[in-house]
């Protein structure tokens, strides 16, 4: 038996670096990102599902996806970023659902940025969001080498962090220093193992 869990949050709220911490100590994790990229690629249903919507002219000489010429076709407006996410997510959770059955007993973590903006809250036992405040996510984020105005606008268009916390069945406060986000970490963690206890026993 698993617990399926959803790790979420805003931009750069260090949602890779707490699934580090949940992978250090015993979860299997999935990274969205990872999972597109796998789909991205010639020969995956991702790449042809994006060429037959988009055309070859988004496709680099040696065939993969160019990542660049994509956004500016499916972010131009926030219609055509739905209509690239229609077409993508589905895929997406066809095969994040093939690799959790994949796994034998134990705590299974999928970290996706749009977890909930894609519906996703059904899909878990237990939602888990790294929550920081704006400030700090638009000095994480220009740190990365982005502009404030872009981190600011990727901001604005995902959930509202109030909006957030309120799916989260566990918060990791994260907008403080590396240990203090993984002792966070690891205490949602003792509760995440309690929680996949009391799912066994009342399996039985």
């Amino acid at each position: 038996m698993i617990l399926a869990v959803g790790l979420t949050g805003g931009l750069a709220s260090g949602k890779s670096t707490i699934a580090r911490t949940f992978a250090a100590l015993g979860a299997a994790t999935i990274d969205a990102d990872r999972v597109v990229a796998h789909l991205y690629r010639p020969g995956q249903a991702g790449h042809a599902a994006l060429v037959h919507e988009y055309g070859p002219t988004i496709l680099r000489a040696d065939g993969e996806i160019d990542r660049v010429k994509l956004a500016d076709i499916a972010f131009a407006t926030p219609a055509a970023a739905q209509r690239l996410n229609a077409l993508i997510h589905p895929l997406v959770i066809d095969e994040e659902r093939r690799m959790i059955d994949a796994v034998d007993e134990c705590i299974v973590v999928v970290e996706a940025t749009l977890l909930l903006e894609a519906g996703g809250r059904a899909r878990y036992d237990k939602i888990v969001v790294v929550d920081v405040p704006a400030e700090v996510q638009v000095e994480r984020a220009v740190a990365r080498g982005m502009t404030r105005d872009d981190a600011a606008r990727r901001i604005a268009r995902q959930m509202p962090r109030e909006e957030r916390r309120r799916f989260a069945d566990y918060v990791i406060d994260n907008g403080g220093d590396a240990r203090s986000g993984e002792a966070a970490a690891r205490g949602v963690f003792e509760a995440l193992q309690n929680d996949l206890e009391k799912k066994k026993r009342l399996a039985v």
